[in-house]
């Protein structure tokens, strides 16, 4: 089950280095910097697991988003995170490959905001989806270039991570290393950097 409100969360400085903790509320009001971990995970066919969030989320509640995201307990790895929140959303198994992390600012409505060093992952399903209605009110496989064509169509039914996140995300299964930093800088004024650096790129599970 999701995390309450006041259970704190990690800050980060740009380069992800720890500065302490803050109730998550906190954070999501103040706009700190704080860790966080994205999940995409594909079927072998190549398709793409969202998820639809539940209604009762205290923000971008209902709409589409990738498989999983949420944040590591402090002193919990990102790779931990990421495992631990997939059996609490979807009580699934998948292995896992951190590909970059999108250093993010994006409204969330509601006077909140997303300010997020995020970890992303790439997935391959060793289970099926069996959603926690708590934390998930749907679930649904898509073939990637439909994901596309419906984030271009209808951008306001998707979480502004998931929009920001999604390009690199699928550059990544067919690139096993990134030399530098890119920025991406949307309409609606959301922004992410994605960096690459840090990590040392085990061979994409997907690749």
């Amino acid at each position: 089950m999701d995390t309450p409100l006041n259970q704190l969360v990690e800050c980060v400085d740009e380069q992800g280095n720890a500065l302490g903790t803050a109730p998550k509320m906190d954070v999501h009001l103040d706009g700190t910097l704080h860790r966080a971990i994205s999940v995409f995970v594909f079927d072998d066919e190549g398709r793409e697991l969202l998820q639809q969030r539940a209604v009762s989320k205290y923000h971008a509640p209902g709409l589409w988003s990738n498989t999983v995201c949420s944040h590591p307990y402090p002193g919990e790895s990102a790779s931990e995170a990421a495992k631990r929140r997939l059996k609490e959303e979807l009580n699934m198994d998948a292995e896992l490959c951190e590909v970059f992390v999108m250093r993010y600012r994006a409204d969330v409505g509601e006077g909140l905001v997303e300010h997020e060093y995020d970890h992303v992952f790439v997935a391959r399903a060793l289970s099926d989806p069996q959603a926690n209605p708590v934390e998930v009110q749907s679930v649904r496989w898509m073939e990637k270039d439909a994901v596309k064509r419906a984030i271009s169509d209808t951008p306001e039914a998707f979480t502004p991570w998931f929009r920001l996140a999604h390009d690199e995300v699928l550059n990544s299964l067919s690139t096993s290393r990134q030399e530098r930093a890119k920025m991406l800088l949307t309409p609606h004024g959301d922004k992410a950097t994605f960096l690459y650096n840090h990590l040392d790129y085990p061979k994409a599970v997907l690749a």
